[in-house]
């Protein structure tokens, strides 16, 4: 939602014949803001004196990458609170069988050395490798996984690329090969698109999708259903 200077990264509304439903207002903060808060609160409020949804629930969602990075809560926007549900994804990172899109949404936004995101990478391909039981969508994951990792390191050759995605070679591999010949963003770009209807798959939002892969909402509609 972008209105009168106020953006927020997700809004998942229901339609006006489901008043019984709740809607959730969703931000994504990767860094230390002590004003994101008092931000957060504003849209939310701004949003619901303009558009006066007839729902009786909403919730004020926060996914942070670390708990580390949450500012603190002014007390007097307690009457916000009993909204409010964050959740961190270093946390999520240690729980058991942690669900693979949340592993994904982590390599996408977690800052790590390349040591650490190469660990986390391997780990997610062998765990799309275990699984994933549709051929088509485990060799689009992994291509992803393989996306991210060239896009967070253009600096890299492809040999320390592939090294610490644990493979032989990147030279046979789709991703490298139409990089390549499309030049590196151009080829991200388009593997971008192509994960669209993956990610929507492995469960995240229309919203979620165009966060993550830093498209707009626009684009990932369009390209939903293919």
């Amino acid at each position: 939602m972008d209105k009168s200077g106020f953006r927020l990264d997700g809004l998942l509304s229901t339609p006006d014949t489901y008043p019984m439903e709740p809607i959730y207002f969703i931000e994504a903060q990767s860094y230390k803001d002590d004003n994101f808060y008092n931000q957060f609160v504003a849209k939310v409020i701004l949003y619901l004196t303009q558009y006066q949804p007839p729902n009786k629930e909403w919730y004020a969602v926060v996914i942070y990458n670390t708990k580390s990075n949450e500012g603190t809560f002014p007390e007097y926007l307690s009457f916000f609170k009993a909204h409010l549900r964050c959740f961190y994804l270093d946390e999520l990172a240690k729980t058991p069988n942690q669900l693979l899109a949340v592993g994904v949404m982590r390599l996408i936004v977690e800052k790590k050395t390349p040591s650490k995101t190469g660990e986390l990478a391997r780990q997610l391909m062998s765990q799309a490798q275990q699984e994933l039981t549709n051929a088509i969508l485990k060799e689009k994951v992994l291509e992803f996984i393989q996306t991210v990792v060239i896009d967070k390191f253009t600096n890299l050759s492809r040999e320390e690329i592939a090294a610490m995605l644990g493979l032989e070679s990147l030279k046979n591999t789709r991703v490298y090969q139409e990089a390549k010949l499309e030049g590196i963003q151009e080829g991200i770009q388009r593997n971008k698109i192509e994960m669209i209807p993956i990610l929507l798959e492995l469960g995240l939002t229309i919203e979620q999708t165009a966060e993550r892969l830093k498209l707009d909402v626009e684009t990932v509609r369009k390209n939903a259903q293919q």
